[in-house]
């Protein structure tokens, strides 16, 4: 039964989240996996020199966090050769499109995003009572100039564009979308989700200018860096931007370890490029086994590569079960066309095999229960 003490809104929703951690399967399963391919995470793990910073930070974590992630900050500074100022620090991309929409969108606010997007920040649009309008994929990527139109349309506070996108892994020359931005409503703004960036081809990242107003950049270290777990995500925009989520964030949101250990991961330059190196010999050998059991992976400038099972997505729901019956985590694409397809992360080469050899069985099985 509601709460009747709760807000009218809270009323409204439903108790839910937008994913069914790995974890969770495991319990329902009553074991844990062979494999977690599913949540794109960063197997391959974070920079030892990061590991052994917060592993030293821990006799300290009676301190509370630096409110101002002061060191992680100027690290990012220094990286992206921009001021301070341009840059917010939150409790991963999640947390900070929280922050982002809790100042933006109020009850009956119009938000654009595309259907089948990232959904956490629709759950976000949701919680405050925004409208989502949603444009489809075009050719299995972000549609910029179909957003910015239903932008127009609708009146958009804000307007989301993940580049790499997930789940498909497709990706805009960063270029083109700042040349689209002439065509973004005056009064909205472009949430500009780079959390796989790292990952992508030289010319992905949009060369936005910092002070320019129309855009906030979002990163994380939850992808290449191999931080999932730290919660550490990061902001860049114009001051005026970057100055109003000290409206509203928890500023004492930070794990005082983990701000510690990124600041650490940031400067370790080595271990990234390592790590970006098997990223992309992962990729290519998930592309190996979808062609050699004749289905179609898609180019990915993310840690992960999408899939097509060649049906609809009931089919590649039931080769997402079968592989998940074997013990290997994946996930997949909700809205359809995009979800006739299964998404598999990057990992080493253990767990890549663990996928060869059950994905043949999961077909199979999947293929079995079409016939009938």
């Amino acid at each position: 039964m509601t709460d009747m003490r709760q807000t009218p809104l809270a009323q409204s929703l439903p108790a839910s989240v937008p994913f069914v951690g790995p974890e969770t399967h495991e319990r329902a399963r009553g074991a844990p996996f062979v494999a977690r391919l599913g949540a794109n995470e960063n197997i391959f793990g974070p920079s030892p020199k990061a590991v052994a910073a917060m592993a030293d930070s821990a006799g300290e974590i009676w301190k509370y966090g630096d409110a101002e992630s002061h060191a992680l900050r100027q690290a990012l500074s220094d990286l992206h050769g921009i001021a301070p100022e341009h840059i917010m620090v939150g409790e991963g991309i999640d947390g900070l499109l929280g922050y982002l929409v809790r100042l933006y969108v109020g009850v009956g606010d119009a938000v654009v995003t595309s259907l089948g997007a990232y959904p956490t920040f629709n759950y976000h649009v949701a919680g405050f009572g925004g409208i989502l309008h949603t444009v489809p994929y075009r050719d299995d990527h972000e549609d910029i100039a179909a957003l910015f139109a239903k932008a127009h349309e609708v009146k958009a506070k804000l307007v989301y564009l993940a580049n790499p996108d997930n789940p498909m892994g497709s990706w805009h020359r960063g270029a083109d979308i700042v040349a689209a931005l002439d065509d973004l409503p005056a009064d909205s703004l472009l949430v500009l989700d780079e959390a796989y960036v790292e990952c992508a081809p030289d010319g992905t990242a949009a060369p936005v200018a910092i002070d320019d107003s129309r855009v906030i950049r979002m990163r994380t270290l939850s992808k290449a860096y191999g931080m999932a777990g730290a919660r550490v995500g990061y902001a860049m925009g114009a001051t005026d931007v970057i100055s109003g989520f000290n409206k509203v964030r928890n500023h004492f949101g930070m794990n005082r370890c983990a701000q510690i250990g990124a600041t650490a991961a940031i400067l370790d330059r080595e271990w990234l490029a390592q790590v970006q190196g098997e990223i992309t010999v992962a990729r290519e050998d998930i592309a190996r086994i979808a062609r050699s059991q004749g289905l179609t992976p898609l180019p990915s400038a993310a840690n992960f590569v999408a899939v097509d099972c060649g049906a609809d997505g009931a089919f590649a729901k039931a080769v997402l079960d079968e592989l998940v019956a074997r013990g290997i985590f994946v996930r997949m694409p909700f809205a359809a066309p995009q979800n006739r397809c299964i998404r598999i992360s990057c990992g080493p080469k253990t767990d890549r095999d663990a996928f060869a050899a059950a994905l043949p069985e999961a077909l199979a099985a999947a293929r079995a229960q079409a016939s009938r």
